[in-house]
Order: C-alpha cells, then structure tokens, then sequence
C-alpha cells in the first residue's frame, strides 16, 4: 500500500509501472534526482495535484495488478 508520505523513489521500487501514472499526473519529473527524494504529497503540492486522489489511483492500480 501507498501513503502520501513515501518517497518518490520508493514508491517506483515498488514497482516500476507507476511511473505512467505518475506522468500521467503531470508529474514528468519522476526521473529527476530530486524528485526521488521527495515525498508524493511534496511532489503533488509543487504540481498542484490532490494527493489522496494520485494515492487511490496508485493503490488501485496495485491491487488490480496483483489479482491479475
């Protein structure tokens, strides 16, 4: 499960996938070393994202991809 506090970084690690949706967010500095260090909610305040809605889109995805 995904919280808002993780870091960037982690949450990729977690896996790799979620980078689309985290582009798909706006969010296109994902790659960006900075960005690793950051929390999701830091990264979703800078681009002015609501973070809980960018948490259940990630968790959601989680879950469907581990019934799958």
């Amino acid at each position: 499960m995904i919280t808002k506090d993780m870091k960037i970084g982690e949450i990729i690690m977690t896996d790799f996938n979620i980078v689309e949706i985290l582009m798909g967010e706006g969010m296109h500095c994902v790659g960006c070393p900075s960005a690793q260090g950051e929390s999701l909610e830091q990264a979703c305040m800078v681009h002015g994202i609501d973070v809980d809605e960018v948490v259940e889109k990630i968790n959601n995805y989680l879950k469907n991809a581990a019934n799958a």
